[in-house]
């Protein structure tokens, strides 16, 4: 077919004459722009990041890093802080707060002034490790239960103390959890201890008696009033205390 000849499919006269022109300050082909000495007016970017470029363009200079901009390789990680922090589990804190817990007759009440969660699951799970190396598979029963305690905790304390109570259940799941610490031990020690006897028996009552006594003199000094209902806060939380030793009981 001859190049002067354009065919028309809607039954008009076939255009005959030369091709159209392409507008001017562009390439033939649609390559780009052409500026006035014919050469293009874009840049050619190279696919070779190490070749130089011919146009205005630089080249990009250091290595990208993670951590966004450039830089050197994993540096931008090195101003980050650890994962734990982050998370806002301090192992040190946990470590004294266990120690003064662990001493029923000399308490520290300063190192429980900044109620924290982290304590208190993981003597939760630690208690229910326990409960499973003894062949009972407890842990929902465990979590449920410190819940349900912490919320009758704080129910009595503030109907008690009326327009004075000014216990919050963050602090509440705390004490409870945190003076779990004896019950753990005694869940640890009953492995070894056959059956259902005297024995264990009386171990439960000692570990009840120092839970109930660690618990109540923490909620004596860290809530406001409550040294005036001392008695009457311990016996909620001897029930507390009382139903987890059923579990390692029973």
């Amino acid at each position: 077919m001859r190049d002067d000849v354009a065919l028309s499919f809607d039954g008009a006269e076939p255009f005959r004459g030369q091709r159209p022109r392409a507008p001017a300050g562009q390439m033939a082909g649609g390559q780009g722009p052409m500026g006035r000495n014919g050469a293009s007016v874009l840049p050619f970017m190279p696919f070779d990041l190490g070749a130089p470029s011919s146009g205005n363009v630089a080249p990009p200079s250091g290595r990208l890093s993670y951590g966004g901009g450039s830089g050197n390789g994993f540096g931008a990680f090195e101003d980050e802080l650890p994962l734990l922090e982050e998370l806002g589990i301090n192992i040190p804190q946990i470590m004294r707060r266990t120690i003064t817990v662990l001493n029923p007759f000399r308490i520290n009440p300063d190192l429980h002034e900044d109620a924290d969660l982290s304590g208190p699951i993981i003597f939760c799970v630690l208690f229910g490790v326990c409960q499973l190396l003894a062949g009972k598979l407890h842990f929902g029963v465990i979590l449920g239960w410190t819940t349900l305690a912490s919320l009758f905790l704080y129910m009595v304390f503030n109907l008690l103390a009326g327009k004075n109570g000014s216990l919050d259940l963050y602090r509440c799941v705390s004490l409870v959890g945190y003076c779990l610490i004896p019950m753990v031990l005694f869940s640890a020690l009953s492995i070894f201890v056959p059956g259902r006897g005297l024995v264990k028996l009386i171990m439960a009552a000692v570990t009840v008696l120092w839970c109930t006594r660690s618990c109540t003199s923490l909620m004596a000094v860290l809530v406001p009033h409550a040294d005036e209902h001392k008695v009457l806060v311990a016996y909620p939380c001897g029930l507390i205390y009382v139903a987890f030793s059923l579990l390692v009981v029973f």
